[in-house]
């Protein structure tokens, strides 16, 4: 009768264990931009607050990384990107929606404009965008390219 109850116990404290994990789980996302088009940088903004209301309505926790590179870079070129008062208002409001630049194509911007092309300061740079997208499907991030 002992062992039933030692086992029963062990198996109660094992379900209490993946339930509490289970809650504290956290959704990730990964967004693809790499089309230099107002549209589809505003689509992916949508999409990524819309995910994080979604799971914040839910009382669950998750993070966004936006990921541009190539044409998409434009999204974060601090002069001239159209989605700019939204980016910077989102990551005031949203920490847990981060941008992600991609430094082979900022370099390249930089040697065709022939000066440098500075970026948002809500943009991190990565070395290579399609890497840390790689990256970040390699932890479980879940992948859309809107």
């Amino acid at each position: 009768m002992h062992v039933l109850k030692t086992v029963a116990m062990a198996a109660a404290m094992s379900l209490f264990s993946i339930v509490a994990q289970a809650q504290e789980a956290v959704h990730k996302l990964a967004i693809h931009v790499d089309e230099n088009d107002p549209a589809v940088m505003s689509l992916a903004l949508n999409n990524a607050q819309n995910v994080r209301s979604y799971y914040e309505a839910r009382g669950e926790k998750v993070v966004i990384e936006i990921v541009a590179y190539g044409p998409g870079l434009n999204m974060f070129v601090a002069g001239t990107s159209p989605v700019k008062d939204r980016i910077s208002a989102m990551s005031l409001e949203s920490p847990e929606i981060t941008f992600a630049a991609c430094g082979n194509t900022h370099q390249k911007m930089v040697e065709k404009a022939g000066k440098d092309v500075p970026l948002l300061e809500e943009a991190k740079m990565v070395p290579s965008g399609v890497v840390r997208l790689m990256e970040l499907q390699g932890e479980g991030y879940a992948y859309i390219r809107p």
